[in-house]
C-alpha cells in the first residue's frame, strides 16, 4: 500500500495548500482549510461502460456539420423560459436556493410532469417513502419516474447505464462521494470530482443532469467555484419562506439569456406557475393611498407591472433615515438628491422608505420615474390615480429619459387596463394611433407633476 497523501483545502473556494494555512490567500476567509486524503485508489474504478462513450478526434471546424440542437420542451413554462426556451440534451444544470425554499419540490414536481421522459431520481438525503408521500402530495405519479436512494457516485452510474434514462436528477451534489476520492461527502475534492464525472457522463451520453446544490450562510453555492464554472447553468431559487411566492433566476447560462425570471406560488400542493405576475404584484386596493404608483419594468423578454410603495415622514430622531426594499439604495438616494436639488424639494430632513411590493428585487432604471412620483406623492400627501402608469429613467439634472422595449412596456399597462401611461418624450417610433391607452410624453420632473397633480 502506498504512502497516503494528504492536502489542506479551502472550504469556502478550493484553494489547495500543502499545510494548514489560517487565511485562504485566494479568497480572504479565516479557519477554512481543511486536510482531505487525496490519493487515488489503485484499482480503476469505471464511470460507465466504454461502449457508451464516444470517440473524439479533432476536426477542421468548417467540416463539422452544423446543426440545430432540438430542445426538450417541458410542462413547466416558467422553467423553459429560464432555461432559454427548453432542455438541450447533455446539459448539466445546477440548482441552488436556501434550505426549505423548494428545489427538491420543483424538480420532483417536474418529474411527476413529464409522463413520456424516463427520468431517474437519485436522493441521498430522502427515503424512497418519503420521496413518494411527497410527489403524491404534489399530485399523480409518473410511472416513468425511477427513485433511487443512493450516494454512491459509482452505484449511481451502473443503475443509470441499465435504466437508461431521458433525464437525471441529482439531490443533492454534496451527499455524493466517488471511490476514487478518500475524503468525506460534501468536502471540495468530492464535490468538484464527482461533478466532474457527471459532467463526463452527461455529454458523453447527451442526458441531462439536474444537480441540486446546498448555498452558505452568506448566500452563494457551496463547494469550491469551479462547480459553477464546469455545469452549464446556474439556477438560484429565491423568495422569502413567509411569503407564497418564489423566483427561478438564471446566474448562469450557455443556452440562453441570464435575465430570464420565473415566477411560482407555493401551495400546498406544490408550486404554481404564475403566467401573468403583473396581476400578483399588484395589490387590489379599493382606496386610492398617497406613496403607491405602478412602474412598468422588464425581467428577460417578460414585461411586468410592478407597485411601488414609498413613505415620507419628518425625522423623528434628528438624522433622517433612507431604507429601501427590493430596490438600490445608492439610486433612491441619488434620486433623492436630484429631486433636492433640480426640483426645490426639501427631502432632506425627512426619512425616506421604499418598498417593491410582491417581494422581488428590481434593477431595471425604467421603475426610477415610478419611484420618483411614489416620494413626491407621499411626501405631499395626495394620492395618484390608480389608472395611471410610469416608465422612464431620470437623470441627474432631472431630465426624463428613454427606456428600451417601450412598445412592450406600453402594451403589458393597455391589457391590464391601465389608462393612462407617462414616458419619456425621447423614445422613437411611439404613435398615438397605435394604442388605447394615454400617452403622456415628458422630458423634466416638472412637467410629470403637472401631468400627476395638476
Amino acid at each position: 500500500m502506498g504512502k497516503v497523501k494528504t492536502s489542506f483545502f479551502c472550504q469556502n473556494c478550493g484553494h489547495e495548500a500543502p499545510k494548514w494555512l489560517g487565511r485562504c490567500p485566494s479568497c480572504g476567509e479565516w479557519n477554512t482549510f481543511v486536510e482531505e486524503v487525496v490519493t487515488k485508489s489503485k484499482k480503476e474504478v469505471t464511470a460507465f461502460s466504454k461502449s457508451s462513450k464516444k470517440q473524439s478526434r479533432p476536426q477542421a471546424i468548417h467540416t463539422i456539420e452544423s446543426r440545430e440542437e432540438d430542445r426538450i420542451l417541458l410542462k413547466d413554462n416558467e422553467l423553459n423560459r429560464v432555461l432559454g426556451g427548453g432542455l438541450v440534451p447533455g446539459s448539466l444544470i445546477l440548482f441552488g436556493g436556501e434550505p426549505g425554499i423548494g428545489k427538491s419540490t420543483l424538480l420532483l414536481q417536474m418529474s411527476m410532469q413529464e409522463l413520456n421522459q424516463k427520468i431517474l431520481y437519485v436522493s441521498g438525503e430522502e427515503s424512497e417513502n418519503q420521496i413518494k408521500m411527497r410527489a403524491e402530495r404534489i399530485g399523480s405519479l409518473n410511472e416513468n419516474c425511477f427513485l433511487l436512494t443512493e450516494t454512491s457516485l459509482e452505484s449511481i452510474f451502473i443503475h443509470a447505464e441499465h435504466l437508461a434514462p431521458s433525464m437525471l436528477i441529482i439531490d443533492s451534489i454534496q451527499t455524493l462521494h466517488s471511490e476514487q476520492i478518500e475524503s468525506s461527502p460534501g468536502s471540495v475534492s468530492q464535490v468538484r470530482e464527482c461533478t466532474a464525472q457527471l459532467l463526463r457522463f452527461a455529454k458523453q451520453t447527451e442526458t441531462p443532469v439536474f444537480l441540486i446544490g446546498h448555498i452558505t450562510k452568506e448566500g452563494a453555492l457551496a463547494g469550491p467555484k469551479v462547480l459553477e464554472h464546469m455545469v452549464d447553468a446556474v439556477l438560484q431559487f429565491e423568495g422569502d419562506r413567509n411569503h407564497v411566492y418564489r423566483l427561478l433566476r438564471s446566474i448562469k447560462n450557455r443556452f440562453g439569456s441570464t435575465n430570464e425570471l420565473g415566477i411560482y406560488e407555493m401551495l400546498g400542493n406544490g408550486l404554481r406557475e404564475v403566467e401573468n405576475p403583473s396581476e400578483i404584484l399588484i395589490s387590489d386596493t379599493i382606496d386610492s393611498m398617497s406613496g403607491v404608483t405602478i412602474g412598468a419594468t422588464l425581467e428577460g423578454m417578460r414585461p411586468m407591472l410592478i407597485e411601488v410603495q414609498a413613505l415620507v415622514s419628518t425625522a423623528a430622531y434628528g438624522t433622517p433615515q433612507r431604507s429601501a426594499t427590493g430596490f438600490d439604495l445608492r439610486r433612491m438616494n441619488m434620486l433623492l438628491a436630484v429631486m433636492e436639488k433640480r426640483c426645490g424639494f426639501k427631502l432632506g430632513a425627512k426619512d425616506v422608505f421604499l418598498n417593491i411590493a410582491g417581494g422581488i428585487k428590481v434593477n431595471d432604471p425604467a421603475i426610477d420615474l415610478a419611484v420618483v412620483a411614489a416620494i413626491l406623492s407621499s411626501n405631499a400627501d395626495i394620492a395618484i390615480e390608480k389608472n395611471i402608469c410610469h416608465s422612464a429613467e431620470v437623470g441627474l439634472s432631472g431630465e426624463i429619459r428613454p427606456v428600451n422595449r417601450i412598445d412592450q412596456r406600453i402594451s403589458e399597462a393597455e391589457k391590464l387596463g391601465f389608462e393612462k401611461i407617462i414616458i419619456s418624450k425621447n423614445n422613437k417610433g411611439i404613435q398615438q394611433k397605435n394604442y388605447k391607452i394615454e400617452i403622456v410624453e415628458c422630458l423634466r420632473i416638472e412637467e410629470v407633476l403637472r401631468a400627476l397633480f395638476g
